[in-house]
């Protein structure tokens, strides 16, 4: 039995997973998840702001002692969207470093599409293939299509704090705000749909904090239920109507709901937009949420 721990260091939020694998089985220990919001302001400013890495390098500070306290054997920490557009991410990088004792990885977005499959297409049968992995996260979105293994991926850059920064300026936004927004979207979408085939899925997963909580507003869940959203089928017509339900509200009236956390009250109505161009896109009639994500697949490429 092999005790791993995987740091997944997105733009919006740093989540750990402390897992056992052994002989093809996997039993979770410890998952954790803190929105830091590192990449604040670096659509704008291509550097990282250095509150958001003192927010940052205090996270993985608290998750080192977890990790030392839990007895894990080996450790791996990717960086994404973010840590790869900020010009001045050796600060951060080398704070990680002195923390952790392992050298950080800022891994590609093929790496980062590849980790997600794997940890999203556990689970499901040979049968539902091929899949159709989709992973909005706070700078980028990874298009990842494949049946056992990676087919075709591509990573865009319409996250949903990168899309809030750049057009989603009011909330609710603007009429004019969501149409600059869908036409950055869209056409994202269509860079990624030349090089992945997103309309020849069988089964459509989506991963990451924008899917699940999507899920659950579409489950009308009184408080966020990783169990009773992990596996549920979202129908298309659940996530235009959610989406519209998040533009349609204030910040407050967003933040008041009990499936929301905190972290994501300013992001969710652009990354539901996100979502909801994307499933438009595929022509899928629904999608599988899933909580297993980059951070399984991270774990997994351990053992």
């Amino acid at each position: 039995m092999s005790r791993v721990a995987a740091i997944d260091c997105g733009t919006n939020s740093l989540r750990l997973l402390i897992a056992d694998i052994s002989d093809g089985n996997f039993r979770e220990v410890t998952r954790r998840m803190e929105v830091v919001r590192l990449g604040q302001g670096v659509d704008r400013n291509k550097a990282f702001d250095p509150a958001a890495i003192e927010r940052t390098l205090k996270a993985t500070a608290e998750y080192a002692e977890i990790i030392r306290s839990k007895g894990v054997e080996k450790i791996r920490f990717c960086a994404t969207s973010a840590t790869r557009d900020a010009t001045n991410r050796d600060l951060f990088i080398d704070g990680v470093r002195e923390i952790l004792g392992i050298e950080p990885e800022v891994i590609p977005g093929t790496e980062e599409a590849a980790l997600s499959f794997t940890g999203a297409t556990k689970e499901f049968s040979p049968l539902d293939a091929p899949f159709l992995v989709v992973d909005i996260g706070g700078g980028s979105t990874e298009f990842v299509f494949g049946s056992s293994q990676v087919e075709f991926a591509r990573s865009v850059n319409i996250g949903c704090v990168r899309m809030k920064e750049r057009h989603l300026q009011s909330q609710p936004p603007t009429i004019q705000e969501l149409d600059l927004a869908r036409i950055d979207i869209r056409a994202a979408i269509a860079t990624a749909a030349q090089e992945v085939p997103i309309t020849q899925a069988a089964t459509l997963v989506a991963v990451a904090g924008t899917a699940t909580t999507v899920a659950a507003a579409a489950l009308e869940l009184d408080t966020y239920d990783r169990y009773a959203i992990h596996l549920s089928r979202i129908p298309t017509s659940k996530v235009h109507e959610v989406a519209l339900m998040f533009q349609s509200m204030n910040r407050d009236q967003i933040a008041s709901l009990g499936y929301m956390h905190p972290g994501r009250v300013d992001v969710i109505t652009a990354g539901s937009l996100v979502l909801s161009e994307i499933m438009t896109a595929t022509g899928a009639d629904g999608f599988i949420a899933s909580e297993s994500d980059i951070l399984d697949g991270m774990a997994w490429s351990l053992v």
